[in-house]
């Protein structure tokens, strides 16, 4: 009777126990899942558990803190990139848009399928060309180089890049086991067989026959990731050169939509920039004239209200259209479940002048000109990131080395970009590198030989100041950023200098001279 009489009592602190067990272990697995306590602290405890009656209830925390951390070991790789799988690519790759002609930073242009990409991934709101035409910039995505040193300057053969082919984005690519696949424009020189393993190259209009450039652009791409990507045991590599926005060259109308886009904004009436006045073009420094191409191009586009309207509606629609595409080619990404195994880079090749300053195209080093869309997705990227955006200063030659980092190869010497996935997969961009991401950068424009109706250019732009410089005319412009967003107001003009935009100009000569040289 006495033992029964202990014996209860011992029981009920035994059922006690054990609730209070459940409980705990059901609390510590919340808290553990979620990452809110020290894994090693834990184990040291789960060790020192004697070996009576709570073993067992040790031995499945165990078992509970191993399978947590082989979920925090997935989740870590999945955040920072310790992974060694070689990622898919996917670049989108349109034309003559610049940073603010899309929906997330422009409500006025439809984007939804770039929207929702931005949503996805990271938005970069400080990326730049380092030169502003067509084939130089494309020639520094394929080089990682600042035109200074690829030195391609004219369209046709022979290229000077290409003597250094094997060194080039696409080429290192190619070389170590990926199936690329080129569709769209192509520049500069022509497209070889060797250059990818799979090229269709074509640009310069914007319909063939019932085709648009747009809707061939779409079917390409698609037919890539559905026939020619390989059986799926190679990685991939997929450049999707969109032509449009671009003008179609010597047409009176210059920008024509598909018929799937021309309803759109027709209910709209689009707003033009502060500096898209007479005023604006005669702040102009001197020896820009009527000749300049710029100005002409203006006066084809912009210089009536009716036709400055028609004008970048249709310029819109393309850039419409171009999101369509980009729409359908994710979708059949996702479709092939290859989304999760793929760098996704949206850009473009160069910003555009929609009246600012009395011009029209590019070229020159405004922020109009030289600022660009870009938008990545990348398994990689940590969590917390996602969908968010970054100001730092991200380039056009940083686009070669990124994507060679997530395929797991070398970066060539001669390349001058960074790889930008340090912004994206780790909170602090100085991670696993003692160096500091760039605080300015080098622009450079040399014009078109033979042509006079371009003027060469060369700036040095940081987040406060910008300074430019005229090479052909010995001539400088210096522009405070922060309070002067449309770079109207020159203090390195005569009446505006004082002794300290004195002492501030000096110390940007002696910068630019420096991002000149490295440049080489």
């Amino acid at each position: 009777m006495a033992e029964s009489n202990e014996a209860q009592p011992r029981m009920l602190r035994r059922r006690r126990f054990a609730c209070i067990t459940i409980v705990f272990l059901i609390v510590l697995y919340a808290v553990v899942s979620n990452f809110l306590i020290n894994k090693q602290m834990l184990k040291e405890f789960l060790d020192n558990v004697p070996n009576d009656y709570s073993q067992p209830v040790a031995d499945a925390l165990r078992d509970l803190v191993s399978s947590v951390d082989e979920e925090t070991s997935t989740g870590e790789e999945n955040n920072n990139g310790s992974s060694d799988k070689k990622l898919n690519i996917l670049l989108l790759y349109a034309d003559d848009w610049r940073f603010d002609s899309v929906g997330y930073l422009n409500p006025e242009v439809h984007t939804p399928a770039l929207n929702r990409l931005a949503t996805e991934g990271m938005l970069f709101t400080e990326n730049a060309v380092t030169t502003s035409i067509c084939w130089i910039s494309r020639a520094c995505l394929a080089t990682g180089q600042h035109y200074a040193r690829h030195q391609t300057i004219s369209l046709p053969d022979p290229v000077p890049f290409h003597n250094h082919w094997n060194e080039t984005l696409f080429a290192k690519l190619k070389d170590n086991g990926y199936v690329t696949g080129m569709v769209g424009k192509w520049q500069p020189g022509i497209v070889k067989e060797h250059m990818f393993s799979h090229a269709n190259g074509y640009y310069g209009f914007h319909y063939s026959g019932e085709d648009h450039i747009t809707d061939m652009n779409e079917r390409d791409a698609l037919d890539f990731l559905r026939n020619k990507r390989g059986n799926g045991d190679e990685p991939f590599a997929l450049f999707v050169n969109f032509f449009a926005p671009h003008h179609k060259d010597g047409s009176k109308e210059q920008y024509f939509p598909q018929k799937t886009t021309e309803h759109l904004y027709n209910d709209k009436n689009i707003t033009f920039g502060p500096t898209c006045t007479e005023e604006a073009w005669e702040k102009m420094p001197p020896f820009f004239t009527d000749t300049n191409d710029g100005r002409r191009r203006w006066r084809e586009r912009f210089n009536e209200p009716s036709k400055a309207q028609m004008m970048v509606k249709n310029y819109f629609r393309l850039i419409s259209g171009v999101d369509m595409a980009c729409g359908n080619i994710l979708e059949e990404l996702e479709k092939q479940n290859l989304t999760d195994d793929t760098l996704i880079v949206f850009t473009t090749d160069n910003g555009y002048y929609l009246g600012e300053h009395g011009l029209a195209d590019k070229w020159y080093a405004h922020q109009e000109s030289i600022k660009v869309p870009l938008i990545i997705k990348d398994p990689r990227m940590n969590k917390d990131l996602i969908g968010t955006r970054n100001d730092k200063f991200t380039l056009s030659i940083d686009l070669a080395p990124t994507m060679l980092q997530a395929a797991g190869i070398d970066v060539p010497d001669r390349m001058q970009g960074t790889d930008m996935s340090r912004l994206y997969r780790f909170h602090d961009s100085g991670a696993n590198t003692n160096e500091a991401w760039r605080h300015s950068f080098y622009y450079e424009y040399p014009g078109i030989p033979g042509h006079t109706g371009h003027i060469p250019v060369q700036a040095l732009v940081q987040k406060d100041f910008k300074y430019i410089y005229w090479p052909g005319e010995d001539f400088e412009e210096l522009f405070h950023l922060p309070t002067d967003h449309y770079e109207e107001r020159d203090l390195a003009r005569n009446g505006t200098m004082n002794e300290t935009i004195a002492v501030i100009l000096e110390d940007l000569r002696d910068k630019f001279k420096k991002a000149r040289e490295d440049a080489f």
